[in-house]
């Protein structure tokens, strides 16, 4: 059941999520947007924290003796894409949008922590953490490495995700690799470039790339256990100007999944492998670049069975997928950064209106402003049960 409290001011959070959306920012650049949190956090009496991860917040509320500490954490950051949608509250920034429903993260998460310096219906400490960048380069790692959970420890800590391809209301999570892992390379080509007209004067990086672009494909067939998921990608294959120029250089972008770490390792292993024995084959130099990595999405076990009692007890069983029937998901989120320190867990919140629902990262994608109450009402209730 929804609280009536978070209930009577979701016109209120509806406009703020809106305003958030209006003037997105991208990972690293959340200046208005933490901004707007903190002024927020210290009006509503939490004790506020910024700097972590450049343009991170951290809003903490201690009520009571109690020794237990909890984090709860929400993104900030926007995507580089022109939006589509014609509404009233759309993007006013040309080519960036909150395609992936952070706006609605923090609102969610505001919305419960109002309530929640209110009633303060805990004993305990309570971490509530606003954090930049998860589309780029990993902002929580960024954060961890600056010290958030030296200076803010945590027992546990949680996250959620809004997804408009399920029921809206639905809670879906699992223990567990719940996300894969993601690492992506830039890989470099030098041969000898020259006129078309005589190969035989030059060392083609084209005829190369191509060869290890089909090279790689063996990875996932040939080197990983069948039982075991993972994905390659080459996503480009950059060589060349013209139509009678041998270039000197390709360039070549990847990427790759897994849901375990040991996979994830034999990958980078092999792609390294195999990319530098494919370039001495053609007589090439071979320059493999790490762009980013986030590792595997790992829920912890007890703390996944108690955020999933949380959503039982608070919305119904009829509302809370069975994790037993809950697949892993390709995608991967930096979060995993959060998990790698601190038990936890990370949720998917169902958001779907079942008409005209596109995907995250989609120009026509909408936040289900619907889901704002439901969201914090979870908050309000997981922060309750953990510090009693």
């Amino acid at each position: 059941m929804l609280i009536k409290e978070i209930l009577d001011r979701e016109e209120e959070m509806i406009a703020l999520r809106r305003d958030f959306h209006q003037y997105p920012e991208l990972g690293f650049e959340e200046f208005r947007t933490s901004d707007r949190i903190a002024e927020l956090l210290t009006g509503w009496g939490y004790e506020v924290h910024r700097g972590l991860g450049g343009t991170g917040v951290v809003g903490t509320l201690k009520v009571g003796s109690g020794s237990k500490r909890l984090g709860i954490r929400a993104d900030m950051d926007a995507l580089p894409m022109q939006e589509q949608t014609g509404l009233p509250w759309a993007s006013q920034v040309e080519g960036k949008m909150h395609a992936c429903g952070h706006d609605g993260h923090c609102a969610i998460l505001l919305s419960a922590a109002r309530y929640l310096a209110e009633k303060k219906p805990f004993n305990g400490t309570l971490h509530l953490i606003f954090q930049p960048s998860e589309e780029k380069i990993g902002g929580a790692k960024r954060m961890i490495d600056d010290g958030l959970f030296r200076l803010f420890p945590c027992d546990a800590v949680f996250g959620l995700h809004n997804f408009p391809l399920i029921p809206a209301g639905q809670w879906v999570t699992k223990p567990g690799a719940l996300m894969a892992s993601s690492d992506s390379l830039t890989i470099t080509l030098e041969g000898k470039g020259g006129h078309g007209s005589m190969p035989e004067h030059c060392i083609d990086p084209t005829i190369a790339g191509a060869s290890i672009v089909m090279a790689l494909q063996t990875i996932v067939s040939r080197n990983i256990d069948p039982q075991d998921a993972a994905v390659v990608t080459v996503g480009s294959l950059q060589s060349g100007t013209t139509h009678n120029i041998i270039p000197h250089t390709a360039v070549l972008k990847l990427n790759m999944r897994a849901f375990k770490k040991e996979v994830r390792e034999a990958l980078k292993q092999r792609v390294e492998t195999l990319v530098h024995a494919q370039a001495d084959s053609f007589g090439l130099k071979a320059c493999i670049e790490v762009d980013f990595g986030y590792p595997v999405t790992i829920n912890n076990e007890a703390q996944t069975a108690f955020a999933l009692q949380v959503a039982r007890d608070t919305f119904g069983a009829d509302n809370v997928a069975d994790p037993q029937q809950v697949k892993s998901m390709m995608g991967s989120e930096d979060f995993s950064f959060m998990l790698e320190e601190v038990p936890g867990c990370y949720l998917w919140l169902g958001t779907a209106t079942g008409k005209d629902d596109y995907s995250v990262h989609h120009p026509l994608y909408q936040f289900n402003d619907a889901c704002i109450s439901v969201g914090a009402t979870y908050w309000v209730r997981l922060s309750e049960a953990f510090l009693r």
